[in-house]
């Protein structure tokens, strides 16, 4: 955060929020309510952000109109929300923790490419409506001197707050409790495959099979002689990371990349086969296995398809179900399998939220927990 007058402003509104979070600083109890509204929704990540940035912008220059947070549109009292956004609010949110979106609100679609004043009439067309709204109820709110800038920067934030401490208060309860239930009696195999099933049919799971598949090879690294290579971000493009696949396989100490594995929370086709294949020989990498992970049904001529690829490409291509592969490798590494949900456990709860969400980590702790309790009731009854 380079520059220190704007650090000032953010850690001073930070601190007059930390005081006193049961208390608003603003009495205006409607304005209150929109704020809470953005701060609190968990579908939608980026309004809250935006107007952290254009409420910060219009602190350190109080000329400027909070409605106009684009350069494009050509006012003297314009200003680029974008870059508070990423030079200041980037860091700021990332040092405390706050539930925001962790990059710019501004690549948004309905945030994206704008020139014109942003104001209560303006149909920005994103979802949830009601948080769009109030967003632009917000800047309005501002621009009609309703509340200062420095009053909504720091509601903002005291809401943030907010929510991330009953979060946190949340995971410490949930995992307390799975604590206390845990006891010498280990889940079988399947009885973890039927919990990672349950986890996988949740929505917005679409991040989970990466992390199945990871926490498979972080469990077994030692026999297997093969290491996973950090895991990149959920949205990240194959073309920005240079990456073969959503996971890189390489040999233990080394850094070829020997297996890659895809994810599809769809059918894969025969055109995913054949993009994956010009990934590998525009890669230059002497890749040796191509795995695609699907949770959906395999067709028969997709199966032939991929293998086929051998005798085209020297690389070996292969379609395996999600469930099929935990339940082998549950059955293979019979004696490694609570190793797997410890491992699975722990890359899920270091995701981002906007990889994995917070309600889909609550799950699977209140999903284990259950299936724990479950287990250790037959053992005693036994």
């Amino acid at each position: 955060m380079a520059n220190s007058r704007i650090a000032a402003i953010l850690n001073v509104a930070l601190q007059k929020a930390s005081e006193n979070t049961k208390k608003p600083a603003i009495h205006d109890t409607e304005i209150v309510e929109r704020i809470e509204l953005l701060a609190r929704n968990a579908q939608n990540r980026a309004c809250v952000r935006f107007i952290m940035a254009c409420s910060l912008a219009k602190m350190d220059k109080p000329a400027i109109d909070i409605r106009k947070p684009y350069t494009e549109i050509g006012d003297d009292d314009a200003f680029s929300g974008r870059t508070y956004d990423e030079a200041y609010i980037t860091e700021f949110v990332n040092q405390n923790e706050l539930p925001c979106n962790p990059t710019t609100a501004f690549l948004t679609p309905a945030f994206r490419n704008r020139n014109t004043v942003l104001t209560p009439a303006t149909n920005l067309v994103g979802r949830p409506e009601s948080v769009y709204k109030a967003t632009l109820q917000l800047l309005d709110d501002v621009y009609q001197k309703k509340l200062t800038a420095d009053e909504l920067l720091t509601e903002t934030i005291r809401w943030l707050l907010i929510v991330r401490d009953e979060k946190r208060q949340r995971m410490r309860s949930l995992l307390a409790g799975l604590k206390a239930t845990q006891g010498e009696t280990s889940l079988p195999a399947e009885g973890i495959v039927h919990l990672i099933e349950h986890h996988l049919k949740l929505k917005n799971s679409s991040r989970l099979p990466v992390l199945v598949v990871a926490a498979a090879y972080e469990a077994a690294s030692d026999y297997l002689r093969e290491q996973v290579q950090p895991l990149r971000g959920h949205h990240a493009a194959d073309k920005q990371t240079g990456a073969l696949g959503d996971l890189e396989i390489t040999l233990m100490d080394e850094q070829q990349v020997v297996t890659s594995y895809e994810m599809k929370t769809r059918k894969v086709t025969k055109n995913d086969l054949d993009h994956a294949m010009d990934k590998v020989f525009k890669s230059n990498q002497s890749i040796q296995h191509y795995i695609f992970i699907t949770t959906e049904g395999i067709d028969q001529d997709v199966a032939n398809h991929a293998y086929g690829m051998y005798e085209k490409t020297g690389v070996e291509m292969v379609v395996l179900d999600c469930i099929g592969f935990l339940r082998h490798f549950l059955h293979l590494f019979y004696r490694l399998r609570m190793r797997f949900l410890e491992a699975y456990q722990e890359l899920l709860l270091v995701e981002p939220e906007s990889a994995v969400s917070q309600p889909l980590k609550e799950a699977f702790l209140a999903l284990r927990q259950a299936a724990e309790t479950q287990e250790n009731q037959v053992g005693l009854d036994e």
